[in-house]
């Protein structure tokens, strides 16, 4: 323990931070897996009768949601707008 009294923060540097840079996340590949997982997804969903009948006839929509959803972001991801550095 110290003896050190604590010093109340500077008024002038409250709220302030230091910059930080975004992260470096390979996007495009991301989506890529992402349409992969919901693809195969889909294609077990179609093989296996049990999860595409009765309760579950709503699962392989959501397949195809996802792969909508991924085909949006392929094609939001790669118009880009290449100056994300300027923002």
């Amino acid at each position: 323990m110290t003896d050190e009294p604590t010093r109340a923060p500077d008024p002038a540097l409250l709220g302030r931070s230091a910059p930080v840079d975004p992260p470096d996340v390979p996007t495009r590949t991301l989506v890529l897996v992402g349409s992969g997982v919901w693809t195969l997804a889909l294609v077990v969903t179609l093989l296996v009768p049990a999860l595409h009948t009765g309760e579950r006839s709503w699962w392989p929509w959501a397949c195809v949601t996802g792969l909508a959803l991924g085909a949006f972001a392929w094609w939001y991801v790669r118009r880009g707008r290449h100056d994300a550095a300027g923002a």
